[in-house]
């Protein structure tokens, strides 16, 4: 017993928490917008550039919003009564473990499988085991698996936002900001005060070194109904690629210390394959977020761009060679391909091109993403050769051109990686970018290249390692940036690909608070027309 109490090092004892997700709120989405910040033009009229679309077009959009949020609220309706029941028999099987602990006579003398643990210790470490720990769990698609959500010592970052969350908030509730509290400080303590099993991922020894809160670097969670909490904590010296990473997971009880581990990154290049035709403007602007934050800062990536077609190759040449010449960078490789484009085929020859070792961990990335020097660090933290793939959510920005439409001139783009519900949403249909180990990717059979045009590739591959044994890391992630661009879907599309494209479409448009003011622009203009000759009119009296 003793021993069981050490090696599952139980931090706190606290009592079983319920996170329940109020949907009975009304969808007065004004009335939750206003207490969001940041760029909020919802009492001005947003510029629309000779924007094409008539009321009806933008009515449909916000019908379909309308109709999507509806169905959350019901679907979430249904999880609570679920989440309440599984509860109910948690707390009825815990009391029954506690009674038999506590009453006299022989216990454990029944054998048989179906048997009741009978020691509480026992049982949380039983969730452990079923809770996608060590080993990747099988899964049947893309929808079921739990992802998790991202947090800082001040900032939350989480998909599920409901009509009052933001994508982006301080963690406002007491419970929510005790947990976080309470899971940083036991991993500081878990660093700081490390068992003898404690050591590198090859087993190595660490350097005994003292962490404060200020070296927390972020963190994940992910809550499993039936199983628990699991948490995976980054921590880092200033201006060190050697990170501590733990994890810990709470079974709907105590926390309890799955691992204490050192990770080296300094050594982990980054291969990011970028697939393009055409688009030779995006690519400027790519190159120029590509050489401020790899170039001068990480130092440890390097770029294969594959292009197809003969137009514009030219130029992308020249853009690559100049860069070259200016920072002394040749860590990159130009492919060009003579076929019609595919991005699934583009991914798969660069992946294929490298030539500089049998491993590299790749970053399938795309012309319109911005991304910062931490996503760089997340990347590597959370993708291990045969054991674990990275697929990041990606913050996506609306058009511009309506989130800053009250403006005479748009603020540069650095100035728009905000996130707000107005300025964008977390893309969390999109399976495109990707963080993996080019092994895994070739063991896995890489994308089905019989496929061509927009999305479909990407998906297929991430049901193969949702079926896979590997553990598949889904988490929004602040640095990641999906620029916002005008979208065409092809005739040539299948129905699904093309229905896929349309949706897509209409979800990068706008928010919901701004389709609004564009469907209701004309009453908003009447009513300032009133208004005005109101108030003109008291002035002359």
């Amino acid at each position: 017993m003793h021993h069981d109490c050490k090696r599952l090092r139980i931090c706190h004892n606290r009592n079983e928490e319920a996170w329940l997700i109020d949907s009975t709120q009304s969808l007065r989405y004004a009335q939750a917008r206003a207490a969001s910040a940041g760029p909020d033009v919802s009492h001005v009229l947003p510029g629309l550039g000779g924007e094409p679309y008539g009321k009806e077009y933008y009515q449909a959009l916000l019908q379909e919003q309308e109709e999507r949020h509806l169905s959350r609220a019901a679907s979430l309706k249904r999880q609570i009564a679920q989440l309440k029941q599984e509860l109910q028999e948690m707390n009825d099987k815990l009391k029954t473990l506690q009674e038999k602990k506590e009453s006299p006579g022989p216990q454990g003398l029944v054998d048989g499988k179906d048997q009741e643990p009978s020691d509480l210790l026992e049982f949380l470490h039983s969730q452990i085991d079923k809770a996608e720990v060590s080993t990747g769990a099988r899964i049947p698609s893309e929808y079921a698996l739990v992802p998790f959500e991202s947090f800082t010592t001040t900032k939350v970052y989480q998909l599920e936002m409901g009509l009052t969350r933001h994508p982006e908030e301080k963690p406002v509730r007491k419970d929510r900001r005790d947990e976080l509290v309470e899971v940083i400080e036991a991993g500081l303590d878990v660093i700081n005060n490390p068992d003898e099993e404690d050591g590198q991922e090859d087993d190595m020894p660490m350097q005994r070194q003292t962490f404060t809160e200020s070296h927390f670097v972020e963190g994940l969670y992910r809550t499993e109904r039936d199983k628990g909490t699991l948490y995976e904590l980054y921590f880092a010296k200033e201006n060190s690629h050697e990170f501590r990473h733990v994890t810990l997971f709470r079974p709907f009880g105590p926390l309890m210390k799955v691992r204490s581990t050192s990770v080296d990154t300094a050594s982990t290049i980054i291969n990011i394959i970028v697939p393009l035709s055409g688009r030779t403007e995006a690519f400027v602007q790519f190159l120029h977020n590509f050489r401020e934050v790899c170039i001068l800062q990480d130092k440890r990536v390097h770029l294969t761009v594959v292009y197809f077609g003969e137009e514009g190759l030219q130029e992308v040449k020249s853009s690559l060679q100049k860069m070259s010449s200016e920072e002394s960078f040749t860590n990159y490789t130009l492919i060009p391909v003579d076929e019609e484009f595919s991005r699934g085929r583009g991914l798969d020859i660069g992946a294929h091109a490298w030539t500089k070792g049998s491993d590299v961990l790749m970053f399938f990335c795309d012309v319109d993403i911005y991304f910062t020097l931490e996503f760089l660090s997340t990347c590597r933290l959370n993708t291990t050769p045969g054991k674990r793939v990275f697929y990041p959510v990606v913050f996506s920005l609306y058009n511009p051109s309506i989130v800053y439409g009250n403006l005479e001139l748009l603020p540069p783009i650095e100035h728009q990686l905000i996130h707000k519900k107005d300025a964008g949403f977390w893309r969390d249909f999109g399976f495109g970018m990707t963080c993996q180990y080019r092994s895994d990717f070739l063991n896995i059979g890489g994308f089905d290249l019989e496929v061509k045009g927009w999305g479909v590739e990407d998906v297929h591959l991430y049901r193969k390692y949702l079926r896979s044994d590997l553990i598949v890391m889904r988490t929004p992630v602040s640095g990641l940036f999906h620029l916002w661009h005008e979208k065409l879907c092809a005739d040539e599309l299948t129905p699904e690909q093309y229905r896929m494209c349309i949706q897509s479409k209409a979800m990068n448009e706008a928010s919901h608070s701004h389709l609004g003011m564009l469907v209701f622009r004309e009453e908003i203009e009447n009513h300032l027309r009133k208004q005005a000759y109101k108030t003109q009119s008291r002035a002359e009296d």
